[in-house]
């Protein structure tokens, strides 16, 4: 993607330089999308890690020098630690300046960030679709939000300019864009992503809980459906128990919903009922062809 001519914003701050935050600030910089790239992260050792790499133009721990300036700061930290991070910063936001995140969940987000934003400071936040099950700032790359989906989530009242800014920048860095309202946000993901996480969690648990004698056969003779779990399964412990808690009432939802659906498919095969079977796995091919279709598989 070419950069653009004039950067979207003069300094842009990165809080959490993870998979996610390490990625945007190489995809910032390879579209031209800032024209300083400060990063943050409360780890000495990632600050170390970050300079030794280069793909910041300054590397900041202190979160107040970190933010001063700049017209547009990102949160990239996990959904637990979202609010005291936001309250921090807050009061040393610049007038003007569009706070946005990355967070999965974004019904918490809007809790714990939106009343201790400052008049004057625009607060859009947003959730890209895109992620491996690795993590650090050596785990980021410029193409990673490439052909994916960002949802961009803005409160009620959000100004319109300031949205298009953010839409703009994970359009420049290769996103496809979508806005939604936060709780239809959370619903959507509870199904696509934090359901999937939880049922590969408790899978790879159920595994490691087998004799030892099983438990080896387990690892030594794994199917691609068990491998598919375990890379699920190796994402950042962390991010992830605060997803699941920050987003509990749509989780359990639909996990809810996946059980009926589990003890249906369990009776089907009890009783031999192969017509139910294959309609099922029918529907999964299925699903598998449309997201091959619109390029997500």
């Amino acid at each position: 993607m070419p950069e653009t001519a004039t950067p979207l914003f003069q300094r842009l701050t990165l809080i959490g330089l993870g998979l996610i935050g390490s990625s945007v600030a190489r995809a910032a910089r390879e579209n031209g999308l800032a024209a300083e790239i400060v990063a943050c992260d409360a780890s000495e050792s990632v600050c170390a890690r970050v300079t030794e790499l280069g793909f910041a133009d300054r590397v900041e721990p202190d979160l107040i020098r970190a933010v001063t300036g700049a017209d547009c700061v990102m949160l990239c930290v996990p959904v637990g630690v979202m609010a005291d991070t936001a309250a921090t910063i807050a009061p040393h936001l610049a007038p003007g300046c569009i706070l946005t995140d990355v967070g999965s969940t974004k019904l918490s987000v809007v809790r714990d960030v939106g009343p201790v934003v400052p008049d004057g400071v625009h607060f859009v936040p947003a959730h890209p679709l895109a992620g491996t099950e690795f993590s650090g700032p050596d785990a980021g790359f410029a193409e990673l939000f490439q052909g994916r989906y960002c949802l961009v989530v803005p409160p009620a009242g959000t100004n319109a300019d300031a949205v298009a800014k953010i839409v703009a920048l994970w359009q420049g860095m290769g996103a496809m864009v979508e806005e939604m309202e936060p709780a239809h946000h959370d619903r959507v993901l509870a199904v696509t992503s934090h359901l999937p996480h939880l049922i590969a969690f408790t899978i790879c648990g159920t595994a490691d809980d087998l004799a030892d004698e099983t438990k080896d056969e387990v690892l030594r003779f794994a199917a691609s459906g068990f491998r598919d779990f375990t890379r699920i399964a190796a994402s950042d412990p962390v991010m992830w128990r605060d997803i699941f808690l920050n987003n509990r009432e749509a989780l359990l939802e639909m996990l809810a919903r996946f059980t009926e659906d589990a003890q249906a498919m369990a009776k089907a095969i009890r009783w031999g009922d192969a017509g139910y079977i294959e309609d099922k796995v029918l529907r999964g091919r299925k699903i598998r062809r449309s997201l091959i279709e619109i390029k997500q598989a």
